[in-house]
């Protein structure tokens, strides 16, 4: 039979119950509590203290919504700040990084700032940048800013040279292959992949000479150009976003279109119609119209008399990446606002099966080139897994409880089922107009038989 290690140990008799006590010696029960008060002292960092605050923006994205979309959250080209620094994949464009903050020192130096200037500057800031990371950023004050420097004199030329400030290479393989340019923009806009933008300000503000700065476009302008490749808007749309101020990238194109929406009407009590709405077949069978609305945001959504009014939306793989991107950073900031949640809440609730999609194509609400009706329902469908959803706070709070209302109202659903019954279709109008047809023949032979046995002809009176 085993003995324990340990020196001393008795039995206690407890109405017939042995009890054995080993005791820990002293000095294994100090080095114990040492360890434990040890790890009670230590600063979390996967998840730092300034996570839950105003000032953190940069999230990593929670692992439960990577297993549902796995590739949308990682950049594909460029890495944007420490969390994928030094990926291999991404040395291509890294090496880029530094020929574009040669082009912005050659301009900057002409008035009198040099790179120290550059760094100086994010130097000043360097615990404001620590502090909008989820994460506690392992990497030297040095290497930080550094980094900061090059990656945002890097996102700054590339939207000087779309927006034509600066003189671009015609040869300049950035530029010549199209696909490039593509994958930037996506990359730009992945929640993991970002540096704050007051540090793309403060570097855009020493990029030109005072005498310059009322010649250009602002940074906001430029972001907005550089985006308007593959989201083109109005011109007047993007002038009323010129003073925008987004915490990061991904957060100034999402506020492009949800300062947009105008102020919506919040349920002031729980109604028994406030839940989600049914599939867009299961609506279009209980008498409810869908309609494309001409708007300047693709989230002002409308609903009145039985008509669903909702803007057309591009489904490609730009609009997939943006949109997940979105609803990550929506449920893991809790200082912004959720309408990029409610939204694809929305969508996934119409859009159950690929008859809806199909359905939400044919009325040009969705213009799909995703890939088959199949794929764009498989998105919606896991889009909204997994997340986080008040609907009573949501801003299409009211619209939920008024198509809910109309929705389970008998009479819209029967006249919505006789019409879909008997007039769906060309032949079955045919059909029902014969049927009635002869029913009305049916009741004149009917009358005349009634009327010729009360009244015969032979009656003189």
């Amino acid at each position: 039979m085993e003995t324990s290690n340990f020196p001393t140990s008795h039995s206690q008799e407890n109405g017939g119950i042995s009890h054995q006590i080993i005791r820990i010696p002293e000095e294994a029960d100090q080095e114990w509590i040492t360890s434990v008060e040890k790890k009670i002292q230590e600063i979390p960092k996967l998840l730092s203290k300034s996570a839950g605050g105003s000032s953190c923006c940069i999230f990593r994205v929670p692992q439960s919504l990577v297993e549902v979309n796995t590739k949308a959250y990682q950049p594909h080209i460029v890495s944007m700040g420490p969390y994928h620094h030094g990926r291999d994949n991404l040395n291509m464009i890294q090496e880029h990084k530094w020929r574009f903050l040669g082009a912005v020192l050659a301009r900057t130096q002409k008035h009198g700032v040099g790179l120290s200037d550059l760094f100086k500057a994010i130097a000043s800031m360097e615990k404001k940048i620590r502090d909008c990371y989820s994460e506690t950023i392992e990497f030297s004050s040095h290497d930080l800013i550094e980094m900061m420097v090059l990656d945002g004199c890097f996102v700054i030329e590339l939207f000087c040279i779309v927006g034509r400030l600066v003189q671009i290479n015609l040869d300049d393989p950035l530029f010549n292959m199209s696909w490039i340019l593509y994958f930037l923009m996506r990359d730009f806009l992945r929640l993991e992949n970002q540096i704050p933008f007051f540090v793309l300000q403060t570097l855009f503000g020493l990029s030109f000479s005072d005498s310059r700065k009322e010649n250009i476009p602002s940074l906001t302008e430029l972001t907005l150009g550089f985006f308007d490749y593959v989201v083109q808007r109005p011109s007047e749309v993007i002038d009323s976003c010129k003073n925008l101020n987004g915490k990061h990238l991904l957060d100034f194109f999402r506020l492009t279109f949800v300062s947009k929406l105008q102020d919506h009407q919040v349920p002031r009590k729980i109604s028994p119609f406030l839940h989600l709405i049914q599939s867009a077949n299961k609506l279009h069978l209980a008498g409810i119209k869908f309609k494309p609305r001409e708007t300047e945001t693709f989230l002002d959504i409308k609903f009145s008399r039985g008509i669903l009014e909702i803007p057309p939306l591009t489904i490609d793989d730009f609009t997939s990446s943006f949109l997940l991107n979105c609803v990550a950073y929506e449920q893991c900031c809790s200082h912004c606002s959720k309408h990029i949640t409610t939204y694809v809440t929305f969508m996934s609730c119409l859009i159950n099966s690929p008859v809806d999609a199909g359905y939400l194509s044919d009325h040009r609400i969705i213009e799909n080139y995703f890939g088959t009706d199949m794929e764009v329902a498989k998105f919606f469908n896991n889009i909204g897994k997994d997340i986080a959803f008040d609907i009573q706070r949501s801003y299409l709070a009211k619209l939920f409880e008024d198509v809910n209302e109309y929705y389970r109202n008998n009479w819209h659903v029967r006249w919505a089922g006789f019409k879909y019954t008997y007039f769906n279709t060309p032949w079955s109008f045919m059909s029902a107009l014969a049927a009635l047809v002869l029913l009305i023949l049916t009741i004149i032979q009917a009358f005349f038989a009634v009327y010729g046995y009360v009244h015969p002809l032979g009656n003189g009176h």
